[in-house]
């Protein structure tokens, strides 16, 4: 039996560490993550849609893949990662734009920054259901349809691997440039699981610092730090919020936090609850002297961290002139 939309995609745990190499059943494989939407497409006679890891139909948004998808000689449904490459990157500010898009402005924006489906599972083929079979023979579908020449631009083969030391490598920062962050393993004998943590998500991280400009909760009982940098008119740029902080480290930065003064570059400055929302953060600005040391992913839009970073510790050693730059 067809599989019938919207399909609950499997998903994967996040860690901090690469585990062992017999964390997953039968073996590990490792797969590149690239920066984009995850993405179900449908690509039947019957039955052509671009389905969102939440259900959302944005087939409207995306006609270059719906067409590619309506040229297929096979029938079938996909599961991987839509991105936007520009400039020698994956651009997921791009992206969004895009998924926003619909009618005419869709097709400027496929036309202007064309859209690519980087494929990484097949779940169902010909008609035929392939989600109770093994990740390793699941791979080798997909592999043979792009070998074969049945799939090709702009859907894209998503590179993996079972040697450690390849997987190792992606986790290198250097990878984030190009808009890889880290990798997802899964195991080789896994059936794919709808709406199951059963795979390991691990994300390039790098060390940085930035000016703690506000934070959250109280200045007796800090709760997050706002993290920012200054640009070249000497303006405090946001660029981060911390993860919560631990009990200890909140009686720690309560004895070296000072309230800010009136004359604080973000006076009167409201920032956004959360990335992608509309509710605002409530923080109290404090005198931007302390320079914090934190772990981040490389996920970076228009020089903002876009998921929350960890913070390490306070860099007494530098002040607020040492600290990079604000770079968009």
């Amino acid at each position: 039996m067809s599989l019938t939309p919207p399909i609950e995609p499997m998903l994967a745990e996040a860690r901090r560490q690469l585990p062992s190499a017999n964390a997953l059943p039968g073996g590990v494989v490792a797969e590149q993550k690239p920066d984009g939407f995850r993405a179900i497409v449908f690509a039947r006679r019957d039955l052509v849609m671009v389905q969102s890891r939440q259900g959302t139909d944005l087939t409207s948004a995306f006609p270059d893949i719906a067409r590619a998808a309506r040229a297929l000689g096979h029938s079938l449904v996909l599961d991987g990662e839509l991105v936007v490459p520009r400039q020698g990157r994956l651009d997921f500010a791009a992206l969004q734009r895009r998924a926003r898009r619909r009618g005419r402005s869709a097709e400027q924006a496929a036309a202007a920054d064309p859209a690519y489906l980087i494929a990484f599972d097949v779940l169902e083929s010909d008609g035929t259901n392939l989600m109770p079979l093994p990740y390793r023979d699941r791979r080798a579908r997909l592999e043979s349809l792009f070998a074969t020449g049945g799939l090709d631009a702009p859907f894209t083969l998503c590179p993996a691997t079972t040697d450690w030391a390849t997987t190792q490598d992606w986790l290198d920062p250097a990878w984030g440039s190009a808009g890889i962050e880290g990798v997802v393993l899964k195991g080789l004998s896994q059936p794919y699981l709808p709406g199951k943590r059963a795979w390991i998500k691990v994300r390039s991280q790098v060390t940085a610092e930035a000016v703690i400009g506000g934070v959250t909760g109280s200045l007796t009982a800090p709760l997050t730090l706002l993290l920012g940098r200054y640009d070249a008119c000497d303006d405090l740029r946001l660029v981060a919020r911390t993860t919560p902080l631990a009990t200890s480290v909140r009686r720690e930065l309560a004895e070296c936090l000072t309230p800010a003064t009136p004359d604080h570059p973000w006076a009167g400055r409201r920032f956004s609850a959360g990335w992608g929302t509309r509710g605002e953060l409530m923080y109290y600005p404090v005198t931007p002297e302390l320079v914090a040391e934190f772990v981040a992913d490389t996920a970076v839009d228009a020089g903002r961290y876009r998921h929350p970073v960890r913070f390490i510790r306070i860099r007494d050693d530098l002040t607020a002139a040492d600290v990079p730059g604000f770079s968009d």
